[in-house]
């Protein structure tokens, strides 16, 4: 989408600092870290939330998780223990309509989140 701003870091229109990418994925450091490390995987399509999902959609679902894992392995939190969060629509928190999955990590955690 031309207007979106995760997707105009795909296309290298907006910089990003970049910790992991692939044919499908991004993974960039949050410019509002909550935590330590702060890391937001996204899908290089552009889907604004999980409700646009569909079984199709099962796939890329896999591959944030993947990295997910690869970002908290190569930040150093992976033994340590990290939070995946994705956030669906105002509510929730969400403020980028481009499905991302937060890596949160580098301090204990606490429970409820908030």
């Amino acid at each position: 989408m031309s207007d979106c701003l995760f997707c105009k870091m795909v296309a290298g229109e907006i910089p990003a600092d970049v910790v992991y990418e692939d044919d499908d994925v991004l993974a960039f450091r949050d410019i509002n870290p909550q935590a330590p490390t702060h890391v937001l995987v996204i899908p290089k399509e552009h889907m604004a939330t999980i409700n646009d999902l569909s079984a199709v959609d099962a796939q890329i679902m896999g591959r944030l998780f993947l990295a997910a894992k690869k970002v908290a392995e190569q930040e150093g939190i992976a033994d340590v223990g990290y939070r995946t969060v994705m956030n669906c629509n105002e509510d929730a928190g969400q403020t980028v309509f481009h499905i991302h999955l937060h890596v949160l990590g580098g301090r204990r955690m606490t429970w409820p989140p908030g």
